[in-house]
């Protein structure tokens, strides 16, 4: 922040005149709102290097600053802190500078920043997108937004699952029970015409689970693995691998029917990517680096083949990397992913958004990255993140008890229209704007809701509570946008035209100055922390500090010229910055409510 570094530089020369001595390291903070200041130093880490007491220290550095820095106008000191009073000369510079800016905060990516890859959704191709999908993706999208808004050039990825046991059972499914059936003939997406075959199989495989252990009087984990179902699905898996023509034609004529499923959930959820990876396209990928590790020594091979690295002088275990068939497993495919994204991309890092029950095989991955040579393993992050639960309980796809995407984001828009309708506030809507309204109000609570929390945690998702207009919710902060925009439409003057010099500050104006000068700080600290919760909280900040200050001055109803000007200005600003924050949280913001 300009402003430390100026006061920075002053107070070191303070230290070097009062006591002759350099002081290097110097630690501010926000003043705490119970004391009078905008900014504080605190003094206490000083006095190991000067021969006096805290707030003897404070005092001296207070007058020099207040004498000698024009933005400083007073002081006081409590304690080890010196709270300093910046004059209302200095708010006047900075808001004027940043007023009309919409693009305040947002720092473009310079010609030669590295790129940055975020891999998030990554779905398999035998159901459709589901609510642990959603925090999945909309975390990944947010934090490519971040990354971007933070100067970095950010490529959004997803690697499809497209491959392997469980895309055959649903292939075999409908084979045997379908009849022909498609998504036009049966009038539904893609996606879930799929996912009903794939609850279907558990439910055949089931069925002849309980037949072989009654009529064979054999156990259930013998009965599971002759169920010919499943035998027949894997033999299947083995004429796709063998490039068996009518099994790759079922599979692309089915993988087709999902991609077109999934385009339409992430069109509804407004999120996009650069490039897809595809699992049958990656999933040789990687053996030839294992190869090239075993001369390096970085791998070793067992007796019967199978290849693997010893980790545990890194406190974590052996792994494999290939089967003794020569086969690959998951690491050999992320290994040979990541090498093959930093070819086809110029990116110098990569996130994985991927559930917290894969810490463990990130650990690992990130580790061979290193181990292999490659500088750029420095620079993965796993952006791991906790479930999401309902009040009902966990989710299981092969039983058909998940919370689909598609579902939800309609029972969000209809939860916005309830609660909008009992609200009454719609006069002069069309039905398309009011339509378009719940969409926008219902998608984002539902955004709002799952990204304020940290990813590390675990989310109980109440669809009713996230629609609340009170309290830390999306459609609260939407509301309080609508309003600042109701207010612009009735200013009927130039309130663009600057404020002079002299202006005295009302202290809730200065407040909310304060609030958004937070903002570019709060962006690359997000992105540095792979954090939306960070802009989602900042900005129920802001409009909290907002809506006291609506309450508590006169917007459009003073006499002051000046005055209405500048808290008309103030007003517009705020409503840039929650367009500009809810636009990285992928949320958008209504003219009207």
């Amino acid at each position: 922040m300009k402003l430390q570094s100026t006061l920075a530089t002053h107070v070191k020369d303070a230290v070097k005149k009062i006591y002759d001595v350099e002081i290097d390291h110097l630690e501010f903070q926000p003043t705490r709102k119970d004391f009078e200041g905008d900014i504080t130093l605190v003094t206490f880490p000083m006095l190991k290097a000067l021969k006096t007491n805290p707030v003897k220290l404070g005092e001296e550095i207070g007058n020099y600053l207040t004498e000698n820095v024009a933005e400083v106008s007073g002081f006081n000191v409590v304690k080890g802190f010196l709270n300093i009073v910046l004059s209302d000369a200095y708010f006047l510079n900075f808001f004027s500078e940043m007023k009309d800016r919409k693009d305040f905060g947002i720092l473009p990516a310079a010609e030669d920043a590295k790129g940055i890859m975020v891999e998030y959704s990554s779905p398999n191709t035998n159901k459709p997108l589901h609510l642990g999908h959603i925090r999945n993706i909309l975390l990944g999208f947010s934090v490519a937004e971040i990354l971007s808004a933070a100067g970095n050039k950010a490529y959004k990825t997803q690697i499809i699952n497209d491959r392997g046991i469980h895309i055959c059972k649903s292939m075999l499914a409908w084979e045997r029970f379908g009849n022909g059936e498609t998504p036009e003939s049966a009038g539904i997406k893609g996606d879930k015409l799929v996912g009903n075959y794939y609850v279907k199989f558990d439910q055949e495989y089931k069925k002849e689970i309980s037949e072989l252990m009654e009529t064979k009087g054999i156990s259930e984990e013998a009965a599971k693995a002759e169920a010919p179902i499943l035998v027949e699905a894997k033999q299947m898996l083995l004429k796709w691998e063998a490039g068996d023509p009518e099994v790759v034609a079922l599979w692309e004529k089915m993988n087709q029917w999902v991609y077109d499923g999934f385009a339409k959930t992430y069109d509804a959820l407004g999120v996009d990517f650069d490039k897809n990876y595809y699992e049958s396209d990656t999933y040789l990928l990687g053996k030839d680096v294992v190869n090239q590790g075993l001369e390096k020594g970085v791998f070793y091979k067992k007796e019967d083949g199978s290849v693997w690295i010893d980790l545990t002088d890194e406190g974590l275990d052996e792994k494999i990397v290939l089967r003794s068939d020569g086969t690959a497993v998951y690491m050999t495919q992320d290994i040979g992913t990541a090498i093959q994204r930093v070819k086809d991309f110029d990116i110098s890092g990569m996130v994985y958004t991927v559930g917290n029950e894969q810490d463990y095989h990130f650990k690992v991955l990130f580790l061979i990255l290193k181990k292999l040579g490659f500088d750029w393993a420095d620079y993965l992050y796993h952006l791991s993140y906790g479930m999401v639960d309902l009040p009902s309980g966990k989710m299981k796809s092969r039983e058909g008890t998940v919370v689909d995407a598609d579902d939800l984001i309609a029972e969000m828009t209809e939860t916005a229209r309830n609660i909008s309708e009992e609200l009454g506030k719609l006069d002069g809507y069309t039905e398309v704007e009011k339509e378009e309204l719940y969409r926008i109000i219902g998608l984002g609570a539902l955004k709002y809701y799952i990204l304020k929390v940290d990813p590390k945690k675990r989310i109980l998702f109440n669809p009713e509570e996230s629609v609340d207009f009170q309290g830390n919710t999306g459609p609260f902060i939407q509301y309080t946008y609508a309003r600042i925009q109701s207010i612009i439409r009735k200013a009927d003057f130039d309130f663009k035209k600057p404020v002079e010099d002299g202006y005295k500050f009302h202290e809730k104006e200065r407040s909310l100055i304060k609030q958004l000068q937070l903002y570019p700080e709060t962006i690359q600290l997000a992105a540095e922390n792979h954090s939306p919760a960070l802009i989602a909280n900042y900005t129920y900040e802001l409009v909290k500090e907002f809506n006291s200050f609506y309450q508590n001055v006169t917007i459009l109803g003073t006499e002051d010229v000046t005055e209405k000007t500048l808290r008309v200005q103030l007003a517009n600003s705020v409503g840039n910055v929650i367009k500009s924050s809810f636009s990285l949280l992928g949320i958008q913001v209504p003219e009207r409510m």
